[in-house]
């Protein structure tokens, strides 16, 4: 279905197509000079930038004022505030152009982001829906700059570019780790045929889950160029821990079962997709135990309403997902299977460990080992 193009018209058609950058503001003063200064020196000049001021109360209006004043592609909206989603829904409703961006605005984008994305996506026929790159995650970033740290996402070490559009039951690893809905541009039409929106949760609300589902699980081309470009300020050692709220402790569990609603409205039936969605379950529940502990009623709550909503043979028959959660996944649920560990774990283990390894380094993952441990950095 898809081919090549001849290079003479992949320039001419990349050269025409408008990308709608939206950066959806709360707040984001001590950033905001570099997020918009990041999308304003992009070497692909084709854009409109929809600035969301999403009723800040600090000087974030200012700051996005002052960068309108100097480049004409910038448009402000000043709304009250109504959360994450609504400001990027409000956005898409702006948004004229035929592919839609996101840069959230405590992050920044590399020059060649938006060039390269489309000129690899314009050498094939056939209109392409999403087109993914990995990230960058920023560390330690309220260090100084000799003290920061920058290292690869898991996706950069786990597919390579590919040489053709797939849909996601090709590479369901895609939606394992973390959402980064934000290192992917979206054919516009594409969200609206699709009827595709974030919900309106309040604040930030963790609405990326449900729109990484509703994209890539409806999308039947994607491509991934496997250069990374989006600059992304990751969670700070311990900025997670001890939640002050049980709506808080339970989000990631009330996020998770958001996802696989969207899977069963969309009908999504490839056992592969819905393994991949049970793993990154396990791993939300990990962090859970970790930040809340392993005890916290509200954690065991959640714990049990997301194995409820398992399919057991999937998890039981999963090479990914360890003999240690399968017999919690058991226990939990009153189920009376044998669980033992098999060669074919072992070595899917042995593989993680070592893409660990090239993705982090082994001073990263030593570190990352001593604060599980510790607490500590």
């Amino acid at each position: 279905m898809f081919a090549r193009c001849e290079g003479g018209k992949m320039q001419a058609t990349q050269a025409n197509q408008l990308v709608s950058v939206i950066v959806p503001i709360y707040n984001a003063e001590k950033y905001l000079d570099q997020c918009l200064s990041s999308i304003g020196e992009q070497t692909y000049s084709n854009l409109e930038i929809i600035c969301i001021n999403d009723g800040s109360t600090d000087d974030s209006i200012a700051i996005v004022a002052k960068h309108a004043a100097l480049d004409d592609r910038i448009r402000i909206i000043d709304k009250e505030n109504a959360g994450y989603g609504a400001g990027c829904n409000r956005g898409m409703d702006e948004a004229h152009g035929e592919w839609l961006a996101i840069v959230e605005p405590d992050d920044w984008i590399e020059p060649g982001m938006y060039a390269d994305m489309l000129s690899f996506a314009s050498t094939y026929d056939g209109a392409i829906d999403v087109i993914k790159t990995p990230w960058w995650n920023i560390n330690d970033w309220d260090r100084s700059d000799s003290e920061q740290t920058r290292t690869r996402c898991p996706l950069t070490v786990r597919m390579g570019a590919s040489f053709g559009p797939f849909a996601l039951s090709e590479h369901p690893v895609l939606i394992e780790h973390h959402p980064a809905i934000w290192s992917a541009i979206y054919r516009l039409d594409f969200l609206r045929e699709h009827h595709i929106r974030f919900p309106e949760y309040p604040g930030a609300g963790w609405a990326d889950n449900p729109f990484l589902i509703d994209t890539l699980c409806q999308a039947e081309s994607i491509v991934y160029l496997n250069n990374a470009y989006y600059c992304y300020r990751a969670d700070l050692p311990g900025s997670t821990r001890n939640h002050a709220t049980n709506a808080a402790i339970r989000l990631p569990f009330d996020r998770w079962l958001d996802m696989l609603g969207c899977m069963q409205r969309i009908d999504v039936r490839d056992s592969a997709i819905i393994e991949s969605h049970y793993i990154r379950g396990f791993r939300y529940l990990d962090g859970a135990m970790y930040d809340d502990g392993a005890d916290n009623p509200v954690v065991l709550e959640g714990m049990r309403s997301m194995f409820s909503a398992m399919d057991k043979d999937i998890v039981l028959s999963s090479v990914k997902i360890s003999p240690k959660h399968k017999r919690l996944f058991c226990e939990t649920l009153g189920l009376d299977a044998r669980v033992t560990s098999s060669l074919a774990h072992a070595a899917y283990t042995a593989r993680e460990f070592w893409l660990s390894l090239r993705t982090l380094g082994a001073c990263g993952v030593a570190k990352r080992a001593r604060f599980k441990l510790t607490g500590r950095r």
